[in-house]
């Protein structure tokens, strides 16, 4: 299992097309093959912050969701919104033992 976690901060007067920009890309990603799980959260006390949690079956479901016209249309706007550039960080899950099994998906 990989997970990227991908921090995002937009400006005000862009929260609304980068939410629903990020939202089609989530959904359509949620249908692809590799991909586990695909959520956006807000951060609580801060409605230009986001966190975008991604977790995919391996580093080549990461990959060939990055190679998908709708992250292309996503990658390709989001620095139009944002406040400062994006960073992710990766993850390795350790606990629960079986988290490699998990999927949101059923």
């Amino acid at each position: 299992m990989f997970v990227v976690c991908v921090h995002v901060h937009i400006k005000p007067e862009h929260r609304d097309a980068f939410l629903a920009v990020t939202l089609e890309n989530a959904r359509q990603t949620l249908q692809e093959p590799g991909n586990l799980r695909f959520d956006v959260l807000e951060q609580a006390d801060d409605r230009t912050q986001f966190l975008l949690y991604e977790v995919y079956r391996d580093e080549a479901g990461m990959k060939a969701h990055k190679g998908t016209a709708h992250y292309a249309r996503w990658a390709a706007v989001v620095p139009n919104f944002s406040a400062e550039p994006r960073w992710s960080t990766r993850y390795t899950p350790m606990f629960p033992k079986d988290a490699g099994q998990w999927s949101a998906k059923g």
